[in-house]
């Protein structure tokens, strides 16, 4: 393997963690702490006294692009509720008959 090989290989790691962040978060639309979501995928572990930044720097990704949100007053994560109607929306306005 060269180099470009170990940075595809370790991007689409990446994409398959967040990918199943994501999957996970859609089945419980109430949301989720991030050491329940890191327990869920058996991402949780660390060292002594870090346990939680893998999930929590998945999170931080999936947040930075606009597709999760925390809530402050129980500190649960779930999918951005604008994910599903902005696709609503991109849907009907590709769609002639949906048209005014």
């Amino acid at each position: 393997m060269n180099n470009s090989d170990e940075y595809r290989q370790a991007q689409l790691a990446i994409a398959e963690l967040k990918a199943a962040v994501l999957s996970l978060l859609r089945k419980v639309p109430s949301g989720m702490s991030n050491a329940a979501i890191g327990r869920s995928l058996g991402i949780y572990a660390g060292h002594k006294g870090h346990e939680g930044h893998i999930s929590r720097t998945l999170l931080a990704m999936l947040e930075a692009e606009g597709l999760v949100q925390q809530n402050a007053d129980d500190q649960h994560w779930s999918v951005r509720s604008h994910q599903s109607n902005k696709l609503m929306s991109d849907r009907d306005h590709s769609d002639p008959s949906k048209s005014a």
